[in-house]
């Protein structure tokens, strides 16, 4: 007989997500087949957030400051018609 069931890996034991229904103290064979994480668009921001903050300083604040403060600036001149 052959079951697939899921499981998570705590150190050596591995947590099935439901009973086996096999007596207690049977002899089983395993086979562990490594699941893919499932991932989400932005999942990898979310994991670097704040990366560097420990190397941040107020010099980096101002430039991104100055940054914004220059994007808001309309700097297109007007042609006459």
């Amino acid at each position: 007989m052959t079951k697939t069931i899921h499981g998570i890996v705590r150190g050596r034991i591995i947590e099935l997500d439901r009973d086996l229904g096999v007596a207690e103290g049977q002899e089983v064979e395993i086979q562990v087949k490594i699941v893919p994480a499932s991932t989400t668009w932005g999942d990898g921001l979310k994991r670097c957030a704040g990366g560097l903050a420990n190397e941040w300083t107020d010099k980096d604040d101002q430039i991104l400051t100055s940054i914004y403060e220059d994007r808001k600036r309309d700097d297109r001149k007007e042609f006459p018609e």
